[in-house]
């Protein structure tokens, strides 16, 4: 395996361990003295919208990488792996499908929790840092775009008063999304406005938000980022071949047993979950227990979902004119030759 001088290109070393050359068999050592610091490492963002192949892309640059003797390592950006649990239905990559690199943040939560992105900023940046400090590429993959946003930019939220919420979100369960609309209307139609009327969450939110500070800044903020050195590419797949994989994956989701997965989820809470029994083919399955569907419309309600999904992620990632797009075939070894090309340029 020949090896880059990464001494001199990123300031840090690889020391093989017992497992041999793969990637589970090297071992990052954390630079001491004046290489301390492991500041020029970059960070890779894989975008792109569900199905777009975003998991197998992530773990061949990871591979192309370590083949060059720089370790990489995933870190997730998808809000519906973060459940433990949830694997059929969120096309969570398996053992067999990691290869071997290491995959962080999937498996951290119960189905009864809730995710925020806050909380996943904070996460996702720590885990950036953790490996960058081994000398090790962090590569972001996911297709949650506002998950993406707040980890690479500047992104701040308001603040946050866990009774002021709960009162809150015990009121959107009595009185519905509707009701509470109305009174965010009526105490701030500018930040009303720019929130859908059934967004119960970010109605909560917003509310929250003005009981504790007075004010709520509904738009986003812009692309600048808060992160040095990242490089970003999005999986660019033609639209009809993308709704062909969807209707494809959700196929094959039912045949891998979602019926019975969501039916063990839902013994231990998942009803309960704000966030994970909305999600979709979950909310579908569910729907299908109540008789609220039929199991074909259940499968037909989560094609749709998963395409207009798919539309609304392509949508948000398409506005960051930073992102450099490409086929998802031959995408590995061209994303990996950037990212050594970044490091030689560092160096």
């Amino acid at each position: 395996m020949q090896q880059i001088g990464l001494c001199n290109v990123a300031n840090f070393w690889l020391r093989p361990s017992a497992g041999g050359t793969g990637s589970a068999g090297w071992a990052a050592g954390v630079p001491t003295g004046e290489n301390a610091q492991v500041s020029n490492v970059p960070v890779l963002a894989l975008n792109g919208p569900t199905a777009s192949g975003k998991t197998a892309v992530a773990v061949g640059v990871a591979r192309a990488l370590t083949e060059d003797g720089i370790l990489a390592e995933v870190i997730n950006a998808d809000s519906m792996l973060v459940y433990r649990g949830m694997d059929i239905g969120t096309a969570k990559p398996t053992v067999a499908e990691r290869d071997g690199v290491p995959h962080h943040l999937i498996d951290i939560l119960d189905v009864t929790q809730t995710a925020s992105v806050a909380e996943f900023q904070t996460l996702a940046r720590d885990q950036i840092a953790e490996c960058r400090s081994r000398g090790v590429v962090p590569i972001l993959a996911g297709g949650s775009a506002l998950y993406v946003h707040a980890i690479l930019d500047e992104f701040d939220f308001p603040a946050t008063d866990d009774t002021v919420r709960a009162r809150l979100e015990a009121e959107l369960d009595d009185l519905g999304a509707a009701v509470l609309y109305e009174r965010l209307r009526a105490r701030a139609p500018e930040v009303a406005a720019a929130i859908q009327p059934g967004n119960g969450r970010r109605i909560v939110r917003a509310l929250e938000a003005l009981e504790v500070t007075g004010e709520f800044r509904s738009e986003l903020p812009q692309w600048r980022y808060a992160l040095d050195d990242v490089l970003q590419f999005g999986l660019e797949v033609p639209r009809d071949l993308l709704d062909a994989r969807i209707d494809a994956r959700v196929e094959q989701m039912w045949a891998a047993g979602l019926v019975d997965e969501v039916r063990e989820l839902e013994a231990i809470g998942l009803r309960q979950g704000r966030t994970a029994s909305r999600a979709i083919g979950y909310r579908q399955v569910l729907a299908m227990f109540d008789g609220e569907l039929s199991d074909a419309e259940a499968r037909a309600s989560t094609a749709q979902g998963t395409r207009r999904l798919a539309r609304k992620q392509l949508g948000w990632f398409r506005r960051d004119d930073r992102i450099v797009w490409v086929a998802p075939e031959g995408a590995a070894r061209s994303i990996a030759s950037a990212v050594r090309a970044r490091l030689l340029q560092a160096g």
